[in-house]
């Protein structure tokens, strides 16, 4: 009988979950349909595994330092949803604004950060050629930072609320400016000069003020009609507020900053190899990446849900969502994984024609395969765990798994077992399996859903 009813229970929350989560998800998508359109439109540039090769260091870089930004206003998913679920909107709008303060002195630390990007990469010993066009194109995408952190901190407000249709628009049509902008500044058609791989940056830029003033229109919207009140609650920065925004999103920006750097740096060792294992190590990253947006959509949907939830002081609630949640993310990541698994050459052949990069890419879309049950796991947990305020064990279960682990083996592997880039992405599959079995387990362990284990004894 329990059994039953903690199977019905589960299906009674797929429903919700899955309206939230999946223009979430498909927002996500068109996020990353950003940088693969400018992977595949630079790919098509003369010297294809050079433009490929600068796009990949230039995003690395600044994707490590704009999204651990983001990062620190994660907090705002246990903060809004929670005064969502227990009727205070009131708090809701006081944390937005004080979200809108940390994003304007973040954003000139992040860009000066990103402008040392190409110091850092002469280090690593990168040639001089890709670290040229690195920099042109570091320097025209480093301007979207402020409007990519106002977009972060107006995307979870609006979710906390239930509003997920505009930023899935939002996401998705700002694709529409970027493929065109790619278009006339890639290749200089219109009247404009070519510029190369610098044209795909400042195509992204043009895309993201245009998020941005989606996001914002909606707001001004929602406000209106819904009567929020949210513009009465502009005032003078509440650092205690600050501070608990910070309290939270720090652990979420450092696992951020833990995992995209992971990534990056097994970047940085690839270019050592040369423009060509880069070029395969861009593409197949591109093609997990782009497969990893379903289950993070998934995971803002379970901060959301179980926030909600927890605000509504029902932890069985909360537990059933994380629940569906994960079972969303691990179930698209399935059919996710055979696609890597079965059709390696389709998957890098949209990137470039390049017969050498596709061969170079297709063991590292296979190892893709055989992490990507692991990968929608550990995300849509570390979600979960935020929804109820628990963003620390997330943050040192990839910092700890990552950097003791998984890149010193896959730099071990790579360099001195001659595995190459093949090594690297070996070592980083090892983490991520250990990841998401821990976050797993670190959910269904948690003292703060104790309640749900004493109720459901009665």
């Amino acid at each position: 009988m329990s059994q039953t009813l903690s199977t019905y229970t589960l299906r009674s929350e797929l429903r919700p979950m899955l309206r939230l989560a999946w223009p979430l998800a498909l927002g996500e998508m068109g996020w990353m349909l950003m940088t693969l359109v400018d992977t595949i439109m630079v790919g098509r540039m003369p010297n294809s595994a050079l433009a490929i090769g600068a796009t990949s260091l230039g995003g690395g870089i600044f994707y490590t330092i704009a999204i651990f930004t983001g990062g620190m206003l994660l907090g705002l998913d246990t903060l809004v949803s929670q005064a969502h679920g227990r009727g205070d909107t009131r708090d809701a709008n006081h944390s937005l604004v004080q979200a809108f303060y940390i994003a304007l002195v973040l954003a000139p630390i992040a860009m000066l950060v990103n402008s040392l990007g190409p110091a850092i990469l002469r280090r690593f010993g990168i040639s001089p050629d890709l670290i040229r066009e690195t920099s042109r194109y570091l320097f025209a995408l480093n301007w979207s930072v402020l409007p990519l952190l106002f977009y972060f901190a107006l995307r979870r407000y609006l979710q906390a609320f239930n509003h997920v249709g505009v930023v899935m628009f939002g996401l998705l049509s700002s694709n529409i400016i970027n493929l065109v902008g790619n278009w006339i500044l890639i290749y200089g058609h219109l009247g404009f000069p070519p510029l190369g791989v610098a044209g795909s940056a400042w195509a992204t830029f043009w895309a993201r003020i245009y998020l941005f003033a989606v996001l914002l229109t909606a707001l001004a919207y929602y406000s209106r009609r819904d009567s929020l009140h949210l513009w009465e609650s502009f005032g003078p920065p509440d650092f205690t507020r600050i501070a608990q925004l910070l309290r939270l999103g720090g652990p979420v920006a450092a696992q951020i900053l833990a995992e995209i750097g992971v990534f990056s740096v097994a970047g940085f060792f690839a270019g050592k190899l040369g423009p060509l294992p880069l070029a395969a190590h861009q593409i197949a990253l591109n093609c997990a990446a782009f497969a990893y947006m379903v289950p993070l959509g998934v995971s803002s949907a379970a901060a959301v849900r179980v926030g909600q939830a927890i605000g509504r002081n029902q932890p069985q609630q909360a537990h059933r969502a994380g629940h569906a949640a994960m079972l969303l993310g691990c179930g698209f990541m399935s059919i996710a994984a055979l696609v890597f698994l079965f059709a390696p050459y389709f998957c890098a052949r949209i990137f470039t024609p390049n017969p050498g990069v596709i061969a170079a890419s297709r063991p590292l879309l296979r190892i893709c395969a055989a992490w990507a049950f692991f990968d929608g796991l550990q995300i849509v947990a570390a979600g979960a765990l935020r929804g109820i305020g628990d963003t620390r064990t997330p943050m040192l279960t990839n910092i700890l798994i990552y950097w003791l682990l998984g890149l010193p083996f896959g730099v071990l592997l790579c360099f001195h077992f001659g595995l190459g880039v093949v090594g690297l992405w070996i070592g980083l599959c090892v983490a991520l399996m250990f990841i998401g079995v821990t976050l797993f387990a670190f959910w269904e362990r948690n003292p703060r859903l104790a309640t749900r284990k004493l109720a459901s004894t009665r």
